[in-house]
């Protein structure tokens, strides 16, 4: 008898039933793709006229003729084709063949937005969504009042932040979302002939207009553009979706009743644009002002707006229905004289609340298009604004107008309670050697004969400790300071300005890069006590992060926060901060130093190290986690990292940076905002309370899995920092130099102006390699890594690596991350970059060991995953990928002929603009790049 098991015939039927369904997603994605790539065929013909059209033909067919039958004839004929046109036809079919991904991408988009639809009409709830996890923490015991306390010292916090890694501009994402929602309503609503033939012509129009806008920016982007446009995601998304989901989940726990009160805002958007400085010399204190004014002009007009509507709709007659004393009172105040709401309190009492934020308006120095109805007094803080509106809200109720008060009010309230004057939590950064410099310089005028920078580690923490408990300032009026120290000393007397001004929320945070050791704590400590937001007895209004970045600093980082926390007084600022302490992660940096499975290992042993020592000084551990999008910096789903976190690690509050291209992904559409919102807030939840620390990895797991990551980190720093031509190799065979051309940030692309790659940013050097289909930084050195291992421990073997995949998340996500981006690189294309080496011996020596790495990576991770191939156990993304190739490959080709001109220095000004777009392009055809 065979030992299969064998599935039921209810299994078979649903299985079927499942594949039908499959099938029918993917043909309705194919009839989507097929309906924008014909307009955008029209759109080409009708404007760079038919010869330029069926070249794009040619090109498309042939390509998909070689990906589909691997035709080799098929592969010379489609580069024979690409290399005879000219530099205009090159440019023409460049930008086809990008909007064709754009748009692929937005059929894409739609087709996700369908299925999770249909998954939650199907079920009730969404696979992986708040609802599911609320669901499972109440089968598990947690009551609605447990899980409204969990809630109420709970952190979720999405961090924008302005690394340059979206190539698109803000007028092409206007259009681009125009067109997903032409798409969506054609899904959502039963059109007549007329209606259809309208949406029909209204594509065209925006494809059109997509084709007639330049794809790439003119000018370079200000710091103050950015925060323009990391604006647009709350008038997209942010501002209506945030109290939404918050409503909804209290009404969840509460079964619609509102007796237990209103649930904590524990979901709280924070901000890096307009206050990180490292590296970025054009953040000063006077731009943090504008990034601080702008903020609150947004949502200062946010809630003028809804309170001219709420006002529209709160047309209740005194005489029809019963008001509360407050209300009466609170109506009698309003400035507003009309004797149109004489006898309409509850428009009389917003009218009032409108007038009093006008004012506020004009105390904050923020600009807004609403005028008041007439004088009244400036509110002092957000607090005020929601007592008032609490009034009308307890009205409402008390009168038996519950319904109305779960409109518009309620969402209002709610959304001052999660967004205050401020919009955003703005966190300043600088590198740790800035403060280093500017203390040294206001500790040697100080203390004549001092010689700061000669210090030990102990001498500088002695000498800090005993300035943190000094009320003496450091700053004198009578010295003439450096222009980086006055800088970096305007940037925090701007942030003390900030909390008088908006409150203590506006800038809760002042982290520290590249921090290295105690001292590099303690001087952001003195600088802040310099600026009056520390004090000499001990109180900080805001906290002090470090962020450790390198393997190195990642190993040190448990040892340096155990040292802080056994510091008398540092611990005190710690208490007064409610005794939780930050602490910042660094994805990118720590896998440009050590490789992708070092990086991932060394974060996830540090987070172990650091759960340990918070615990033993009873102080709460807040992990703010700097991730990118590619996986190369971090990236990937981010319900599977954080429940891959160590036990203990989350613990109810997280940060995560949100970067790049990765922004627009998640927050343009706003369904797709308020899921990825709610996967945030159920995987912090389930990793908190699901979670018990006995389910830590065995210790033959921690054992196995360092002895692979000291095996890849060997392998990736013998390629990249010990293999003399490297750094040659690096920047002759990638766009290294031609991504900085690209008008897609503010700040530079390398830390100093050098060649090495120790000096370079993360994002170029991901950015980089993936625009070549390398994603080296996502694989490397896992394929001898492993080859090794398994030589080293024969009773082990393989069959122990695939326990590793099957029993721990941590390893289980690791290697789903790799399997997606060695699904996206293509070694064929990436010789095709190596050619562009000029030393012949180098591009054969440094190809040779990448082409052979990723063959092995590719063998090991099958091997380990039990696939045949890559994807096999995520068909949907299988096949995203698939059908990509045939229109990513030609671009990748264009791009590597347009580079051996550029660099052959043919003066030619459409061959660098056809190389920015084929960057684009590429960008777009990969997604999650930067």
């Amino acid at each position: 008898m065979s030992s299969q098991i064998m599935p039921t015939e209810t299994e078979l039927r649903s299985n079927r039933a499942d594949d039908a369904q499959a099938l029918e997603e993917d043909a309705r994605l194919r009839n989507d793709i097929r309906l924008l790539g014909r307009i955008l065929g029209d759109t080409v013909r009708d404007q760079e006229g038919a010869d330029v059209f069926d070249l794009v033909e040619r090109i498309r067919q042939t390509s998909i003729r070689f990906h589909r039958d691997e035709d080799r004839l098929a592969r010379r004929e489609l580069e024979t084709i690409l290399d005879s046109m000219s530099i205009s036809e090159t440019v023409r079919i460049v930008r086809a063949f990008s909007y064709f991904s754009h748009l692929a991408n937005i059929a894409e988009d739609h087709n996700n937005i369908r299925q999770m639809r249909a998954r939650s009409a199907k079920n009730g709830i969404r696979a992986g969504m708040l609802a599911e996890t609320l669901a499972h923490a109440q089968a598990k015991g947690f009551g609605a009042a447990d899980l409204r306390k969990f809630f109420a010292t709970s952190l979720v916090s999405p961090v924008l932040t302005a690394h340059p890694t979206e190539v698109r501009r803000k007028s092409t994402m206007d259009r681009e979302m125009e067109v997903a929602a032409l798409l969506d309503r054609r899904e959502r609503v039963q059109f007549t002939p007329e209606e259809s033939e309208a949406n029909d012509e209204q594509l065209r129009r925006e494809v059109l207009t997509l084709w007639q806008t330049n794809m790439l920016r003119r000018t370079k982007l200000t710091v103050l553009d950015e925060v323009a446009n990391g604006l647009a995601f709350y008038d997209y998304t942010l501002l209506r979706e945030v109290p939404r989901l918050l409503c909804a989940l209290e009404d969840r726990l509460d079964g619609g009743e509102e007796a237990a009160g209103e649930l904590a805002s524990f979901l709280r958007m924070g901000s890096w644009i307009g206050g990180d400085r490292d590296g970025n010399p054009f953040v000063t204190a006077e731009v943090m002002r504008g990034t601080l004014r702008l903020q609150s002009s947004r949502i200062l007009q946010f809630y003028l707006e809804e309170l001219h509507a709420l006002g529209a709709e709160l047309s209740i007659a005194a005489h029809l229905a019963d008001i509360s004393e407050e209300l009466r009172v609170l109506a009698e105040r309003s400035p507003d004289t009309s004797p149109h709401r004489s006898g309409e309190p509850y428009r009389l009492a917003v009218s009032g609340v409108y007038a009093r934020l006008t004012a506020t308006a004009q105390r904050l120095e923020v600009e807004i298009s609403r005028k008041p109805v007439g004088a009244a007094a400036a509110y002092s803080s957000a607090a005020e604004l929601k007592a008032d509106l609490d009034v009308l809200d307890r009205s409402l109720i008390s009168n038996n107008a519950r319904v109305i008060a779960r409109g518009r009010l309620r969402l209002l309230r709610r959304a001052v309670d999660c967004f205050g004057f401020h919009l955003a939590r703005l966190d300043i950064r600088q590198n740790s050697a800035v403060h280093e410099r500017t203390v040294a310089e206001l500790v040697d005028a100080a203390i004549p004969g001092m010689s700061y920078l000669a210090l030990g580690e102990e001498a500088r923490i002695s000498l800090l400790t005993s300035e943190l408990r000094s009320a003496r300032p450091l700053t004198s009026s009578f010295v003439k300071y450096s222009d980086e120290t006055l800088g970096e000393l305007a940037v925090f007397r701007a942030a003390a300005e900030a909390h008088a001004k908006f409150g203590a929320d506006v800038i809760p945070q002042s982290i520290i890069s590249m921090c290295k050791g105690v001292s590099d704590m303690l001087e952001v400590a003195v600088l802040l006590k310099e600026v009056g937001l520390i004090n000499p007895s001990g109180r900080s209004a805001i906290n002090i992060v470090p962020l450790f970045e390198t393997i190195e600093d990642l190993q040190a980082s448990s040892a340096i926060m155990d040292r802080m926390l056994s510091l008398h007084d540092y611990r005190r600022l710690v208490d007064s901060r409610g005794a939780v302490q930050e602490v910042m992660l660094g994805y990118s940096d720590s896998n440009k130093d050590g490789g992708f499975v070092t990086s991932g290992w060394e974060l996830y042993k540090a987070e172990i190290g650091l759960v340990e020592v918070f615990e033993r000084h009873h102080v709460r551990l807040r992990l703010f986690h700097g991730r990118g999008g590619s996986v190369g910096r971090g990236g990937g789903p981010s319900y599977d990292a954080i429940i891959a976190q160590p036990g203990g690690a989350v613990n109810g509050q997280i940060r995560i940076t949100e970067q790049g291209e990765i922004i627009s992904s998640k927050y343009s559409n706003a369904e797709v905002g308020r899921n990825n919102l709610e996967i945030l807030a159920a995987a912090t939840l389930e990793a908190s309370l699901l979670h018990p620390r006995q389910s830590a990895p065995k210790r033959e797991y921690l054992v196995a899995m360092d002895q692979l990551s000291a095996l890849a980190f060997k392998a990736y720093r013998g390629l990249v920092y010990e293999t003399e031509g490297f750094v040659d190799y690096f920047w002759s065979s990638t766009v290294i130099n031609e991504i900085a051309t690209l008008n897609i940030g503010s700040r530079p692309a390398s830390r100093k102006k050098t060649r090495a790659i120790e000096d370079l940013r993360a994002i170029p050097w991901v950015f980089s390699w993936a625009q070549c289909r390398l994603m080296l930084p996502g694989w490397y050195g896992f394929g001898s890594a492993v080859e090794t291992w398994i030589a080293e421990h024969p009773e082990q073997g393989m069959a122990f690596l695939k326990e590793l995949y099957r029993e721990w998340p941590f390893f289980r996500m690791l290697l789903s991350n790799m399997d997606m981006v060695l699904a996206k690189s293509s070694i064929a294309i990436a010789s095709r970059y190596a050619e562009l080496v000029p030393d012949e011996a180098l591009r054969e020596k440094i190809f040779g060991r990448i082409r052979r790495e990723w063959h092995s990576s590719i063998e090991a991770l099958l091997d380990i995953m039990g696939q045949e191939r890559l994807l096999q156990g995520n068909p949907l993304l299988e096949r995203s990928v698939r059908h990509r190739f045939p229109y990513l490959d030609p671009l990748n080709h264009v791009q590597v002929e347009l580079l051996r001109e550029h660099r052959a220095q043919n003066p030619d000004e459409q061959i660098l603009r056809g190389i920015q777009l084929t960057i684009n392009g590429i960008s777009a055809g990969l997604r999650n790049t930067g």
